[in-house]
């Protein structure tokens, strides 16, 4: 048996001081600190000098592989307009060392809101024939250049740019890069997400990522649970294997499992491709890329195969589409983002048992493209508050890249609807409690509790009390996953 003791701990909200016994990664006992556990006097034992423990802490939607390129990458976040974002990759050519990538990829630019729209002769002008790819922030769209046009046999017209499907197909090309390299990248971010508190994410990178994950596990990989989702194209493959959601997938290390079956259904805000109601302000509905028939027969086979489908809605005719489909199907499941959602279809999350598994980040950094595509009507965006007082389920995550692979920012941004940049918070109605954040941060668990899996984490402060704008920077002394460190910032020495 593998035991631990986390001594001198406190729950959040509360000053009573106790000591947690792990045992074989299960929490086995929370005693007052004054009441002995009764345990052999060899059993190891960390002080905690009083730190807060709380369960660790999921990012429900990533695109793992996507974030640890990210950080590897040409970041054009700060690029104002179509011309800046040029100019950034010209000076970043310049500055290039011989024998670089073959591809120079830039990633983070918003175009939504840019005065001057993107354009191929722009870009050939600041590149040359070095071919360039430029992803957009929330990985809907690429810009390219007429020499990666070229390499790709890519079919752009004068914008160079690609939308939706194509640009999907283009950014799997893009990384298509050695194992050992983007391996490594993997690595270190995972360290960096447990330095976070993470002890789990659920990984829907646009692949067949039951594999890649396979191979970094058996070769050491032990920072984080995979949650590795299916699409598709490949759910007859995951069938065959005898996959289902929630089963082991890794032997027995208890760190890989399959995901859900993930299905997209509309665009992007940004991109003005999100399904909606109402015309967007330059004309257009945006897309629906997966028709009513075919989403109901894909809910269906997922009812019928073990996976819990998880569908990809943003526009508020979305929405209902996805909910439509989840109720003619007479399956749950969850749909990722639910930024826009009509205020009749509120109830009916609960009703049907479709989680919102939401990202609160995106409200502040979309808050300007809403304001301006979805005009008048923004009172109904990103309406965590409203869906949690209308009986639905809340899960937290980020869409990294889409914004960084951090849950305290999401329970920031979800807590206060502020990025504390001066403006006033955006929609504070839609606002949720810290403890309710926490909870869907945590699947549910909110607290520590006796057998409990002994995935925890250590805080240098209250989350339920600390000043508002420290929140997104929470302190963490230490992560812990089955009862081993994962990450330790000084506090045990592992």
């Amino acid at each position: 048996m593998t035991d631990l003791v986390l001594a001198s701990v406190r729950q959040p909200g509360s000053d009573t001081v106790a000591d947690i016994h792990l045992r074989d990664g299960v929490v086995a006992a929370i005693r007052s600190a004054d009441v002995p556990l009764g345990l052999p006097r060899n059993v190891p034992s960390v002080d905690c000098g009083g730190r807060y423990v709380i369960p660790g802490l999921w990012d429900e939607h990533v695109h793992f592989t996507q974030w640890a390129m990210h950080a590897n990458r040409l970041d054009l976040s700060k690029a104002t307009s179509a011309r800046e974002a040029a100019a950034a990759v010209g000076r970043c050519l310049v500055a290039e060392k011989p024998g670089g990538a073959a591809v120079t990829v830039g990633v983070g630019f918003r175009d939504a809101l840019w005065p001057d729209a993107p354009a191929r002769d722009m870009l050939d002008a600041a590149t040359g024939e070095r071919p360039v790819a430029l992803i957009s922030h929330d990985l809907h769209c690429v810009w390219v250049n007429t020499a990666a046009a070229r390499l790709y046999a890519l079919e752009v017209d004068a914008s160079g740019l690609l939308r939706e499907e194509p640009a999907f197909l283009l950014t799997r090309e893009l990384g298509r890069l050695p194992d050992s390299v983007v391996d490594e990248w993997v690595n270190k971010a995972g360290h960096a997400a447990a330095a976070r508190g993470v002890v789990g994410v659920v990984d829907f990178e646009m692949t067949w990522n039951r594999d890649p994950w396979l191979r970094r596990i058996f070769a050491g990989f032990d920072s984080l649970r995979i949650e590795a989702g299916v699409y598709p194209a490949d759910l007859e493959r995951a069938v065959a294997a005898g996959m289902k959601t929630g089963k082991e997938l890794d032997g027995g290390n208890g760190l890989l499992h399959a995901g859900p079956l993930k299905v997209l259904i509309d665009g992007s805000l940004n991109t003005r491709t999100a399904f909606c109601v109402d015309p967007y302000p330059f004309g257009g509905h945006g897309l629906l890329t997966v028709g009513e028939p075919e989403l109901q027969a894909l809910l269906e086979r997922a009812r019928d195969t073990g996976f819990v489908p998880a569908v990809h809605a943003i526009g508020d005719a979305a929405n209902r589409v996805a909910l439509d489909a989840f109720e003619r199907a007479g399956v749950g499941g969850r749909i990722e983002h639910a930024q826009f959602i009509r205020r009749e279809d509120f109830p009916r999350f609960g009703a049907l048992g479709v989680v919102a598994s939401v990202q609160p980040v995106h409200a502040l950094d979309d808050r300007d493209a809403a304001e301006s595509n979805w005009l008048g009507r923004t009172d109904r965006a990103f309406p965590l508050g409203s869906l949690l007082d209308a009986g639905a389920s809340l899960v937290l995550g980020s869409d990294a890249p889409v914004a960084p692979l951090d849950p305290w920012a999401a329970m920031s941004a979800a807590t206060t609807r502020s990025a504390f940049d001066g403006r006033e918070p955006w929609q504070p109605q839609e606002a949720v409690t810290r403890e309710q954040a926490l909870c869907a941060s945590t699947r549910g668990r909110g607290v520590v509790r006796m057998g409990d899996p002994a995935d925890l984490v250590l805080l240098d402060a209250d989350p339920l009390s600390v000043a508002d704008p420290d929140l997104a920077s929470m302190p963490v002394a230490a992560t812990l996953l089955g009862g081993r460190f994962t990450y330790d910032g000084g506090l045990a020495g592992f």
